[in-house]
This record gives structure tokens, C-alpha cells and sequence, in this order.
């Protein structure tokens, strides 16, 4: 893998590259999405994203699950993923203990309707106890359940905020969130301005049909980035974006 920008770096090794996603402990929390894209725009192929990444993408999340505080995803894209089990590995845990950190980022799932199978690998499966975000007006009975295998803990009253998801997993100490979607969380997310970091793997592919974009929403709603570094590794593009300061 190489960076083209800001500067050339041939050969980029794990260390180079973590320095370079390094994420800001700040009190009130430090949003980014990582997404995999194809050149036309589709977000997934065939429903689901793994098949537009390749080695160079794979490296790169595993080492931004790593700098991570907490891994937040939506209900749709843990239905169709599974999310179970360790997601940074051996090597990961001992670099995370070796800075300080929890030995690994639980998972937060985000469903205002609690339409979660308490039985699904995220929970039964998971390193470290999983985190649901939900609605003060959540189904009663489905809390119940689900707060049997996760810490249930509510974002808004009749639709998840994303302002306030942030702010609950800041009050954990969970200030440096990594968000791997899908589409209609990152919408909510850019329309809230609640969105600091995105990162977005360009596969060298076109898929066409009907797929999503990364972002989905019920409006349009400008919310502009600035170039932080571009990566190539086996022809896809890796760009970091972050949030640009408001104008004025």
C-alpha cells in the first residue's frame, strides 16, 4: 500500500497508517464512518458491502477498529453482517493494551424499533458486552429482552438522535466512535452535522442496478469535507475526509 497525498510514502506499514487514522480523545466524542464504495456510487453488491473491498480495505478497517472506543452500526447492516465474535484479532488487543485501551470495542447497534434478535451472533457472540441505542418509546417487552444481553440505553424519544447516541457513548467513555453504517445511519448522522470523519474506500469496480449510495436520507443537506490523505493499495483508492470547519 502507498499514500499519494499529501506526500508520497511507498510501502506504508501498520504503524504509519495508525498515526495517520489517529482519531482525537475528545470529551464529546469524535464521529467517523468507514465505507466502501464502487466508482459509480453503489454501496453494496448484492446487499452487502464485503464484495467491493479487497486486502489493502480489510487492512485498513481492522487497524481503525483498533483506535476505536466503540464500533457503531445500524440495526440493517447487523441483520445482514452478524458482527459476532473478536473484530481486531490477537495483535489487535495487545496493540490496544499496549496504548491503554480496553482489550476490544464493543459493538453498539442503533434500532429505534428494537426489531433485534436477542439470539444473533453480536450478542451472543460478542468479546465485550454489546450497547443497543434506542427510543424512550421503545417496545417494553423487546427492551426487556435485549437488556438480558446488551446495556440498553435511549437517544431520543420517538426516533434515534444522533447528537444524543454520541453523547450517551461519551458518558461511557466512549468518546472515539467508528461507524461502519449502513447508508441510512450515515444519512441521519450527516443531516444532524453530527459527523467529524469519513472514511471511504473507492473500489475499482462498477456495479450499476439499484444499489445504495452511502448516504441516505429524506433531503439533501450540504455538509462539506476536506481532503486528509489518499491511500492506494491494489487499485482501490483509500481517502480520508474530515469535517470542514463552518464557513466564517
Amino acid at each position: 500500500m502507498d499514500r499519494l497525498f499529501p506526500s508520497p510514502v511507498a510501502d506504508v506499514d501498520d504503524e504509519q497508517l495508525l498515526s495517520w487514522y489517529a482519531m482525537p480523545e475528545r470529551p464529546e466524542g469524535w464521529v467517523r464512518f468507514n465505507f466502501v464504495a464502487s466508482v459509480d456510487g453503489a454501496a453494496t453488491v448484492q446487499g452487502r458491502s464485503g464484495g467491493l473491498g479487497n486486502a489493502a480495505d480489510f487492512r485498513v478497517l481492522h487497524l481503525l477498529r483498533r483506535l476505536a472506543d466503540v464500533v457503531l452500526v445500524g440495526a440493517g447492516t447487523i441483520r445482514v453482517e452478524g458482527y459476532g465474535g473478536d473484530l481486531i484479532g490477537r495483535d489487535g488487543r495487545a496493540w490496544r493494551a499496549a496504548h491503554g485501551l480496553s482489550p476490544h470495542p464493543p459493538v453498539a447497534v442503533v434500532s429505534g424499533r428494537l426489531d433485534l434478535d436477542p439470539d444473533a451472533a453480536v450478542f451472543t457472540d460478542a468479546v465485550t458486552r454489546a450497547i443497543v441505542v434506542t427510543t424512550e418509546q421503545a417496545d417494553a417487552e423487546r427492551r426487556r429482552a435485549l437488556a438480558r444481553v446488551a446495556d440498553v440505553v435511549d437517544a431520543g424519544e420517538a426516533s434515534v438522535d444522533p447528537v444524543a447516541a454520541v453523547r450517551a457513548l461519551a458518558e461511557r467513555g466512549l468518546v472515539r466512535v467508528l461507524s461502519e453504517g449502513g447508508p441510512t445511519l450515515l444519512g441521519s448522522f450527516q443531516q444532524a452535522d453530527a459527523l467529524d470523519d469519513l472514511c471511504l474506500s473507492l473500489s475499482p469496480a462498477l456495479v450499476g442496478g439499484t444499489a445504495p449510495r452511502i448516504a441516505v436520507g429524506a433531503g439533501e443537506h450540504l455538509h462539506r469535507m476536506e481532503l486528509a490523505h489518499v491511500l492506494e493499495g491494489e487499485g482501490l483508492l483509500l481517502l480520508r475526509y474530515v469535517a470542514a470547519p463552518p464557513a466564517g
